[in-house]
């Protein structure tokens, strides 16, 4: 088997944000997708490492910031290579509190989701959350970052708690 077949499936990059016990928290994530119209629902799916999963867990609540194409490697790095529990990732970030009460990313966003979560399901290493959109606006008109672009021309890194991180262990 070839794992590297799993890197031609189209991904996103995406911050998602949550709260837990008032602290704001969020991470990139590339697992993010609308799953059902009537009701409208997206998925995210996060590592069970991670701070946001306790976060989302916590308030059962989450929002998608969709990144713009040109979103500067440090705000990704701010968002996906540090843990929300020893630092705080909104410092001097532009961002708002949505409907849902969950922060919202602004800064490099095209567009943002919010969503109160109505399903979860253990997946392995990660938890995969539905949530049921309670809010989404354009932010502005430009061209979304994908996880392609992220890897060939940003050159940007893929983190062991990512849901397509392949092991060098892998035969």
């Amino acid at each position: 088997m070839n794992p590297e077949a799993l890197y031609k499936i189209s991904y996103g990059l995406y911050i998602v944000t949550s709260i837990k016990n008032g602290k704001f928290n969020g991470q990139i994530a590339n697992t993010v997708f609308q799953v059902s119209s009537s009701p409208n629902l997206i998925a995210v799916c996060l590592n069970k490492e991670n701070f946001t999963n306790e976060c989302v867990r916590d308030s059962g609540a989450f929002s998608v910031s969709v990144l713009a194409k040109d979103t500067p490697m440090q705000f990704i790095g701010r968002f996906g290579f540090r843990s929300g529990r020893e630092f705080d990732k909104f410092e001097g970030v532009n961002f708002k509190i949505g409907k849902s009460g969950m922060p919202v990313v602004l800064d490099n966003t095209v567009a943002y989701i919010e969503a109160k979560v109505v399903s979860n399901m253990d997946v392995g290493t990660h938890t995969l959350f539905v949530g049921e959109v309670v809010d989404a606006e354009l932010v502005e008109d430009k061209e979304v970052m994908t996880y392609d672009y992220y890897h060939q021309i940003k050159k940007g890194k893929t983190p062991k708690t990512a849901t397509v991180y392949i092991s060098q262990d892998v035969e």
